[in-house]
């Protein structure tokens, strides 16, 4: 991802409940969704126990705008009711990247 810097990061790290819930569509949904909204850059997601996803954003303001989203909201709402017995959210700036590629 080349992009102009500095711009942010935000973390989800959680700890998911046992069976898919629904899960895995509202992820889908999500991520599609997210993709659809002024300021967002990219995401990555890894998930092996604790998972964690990463969506990169142009402001902050983007990421409150996102945070406020209805349709976020709600899923936001269920990941708490039904899919994580835990979760921490960190936003970063990042103000320097470099990566090695073969």
């Amino acid at each position: 991802m080349q992009t102009a810097k500095p711009y942010y990061a935000v973390i989800f790290t959680s700890l998911r409940t046992d069976g898919d819930q629904g899960y895995a569509k509202m992820a889908e949904e999500m991520e599609t969704l997210a993709r659809k909204q002024a300021g967002f850059l990219d995401i990555e997601s890894a998930r092996e126990g604790v998972g964690i996803t990463v969506s990169y954003w142009e402001s902050l303001e983007a990421i409150a705008n996102w945070k406020a989203h209805m349709d976020h909201r709600q899923a936001q709402k269920n990941g708490i009711k039904t899919w994580y017995s835990w979760y921490k959210v960190r936003i970063c700036r990042v103000e320097r990247e470099y990566e090695f590629n073969t």
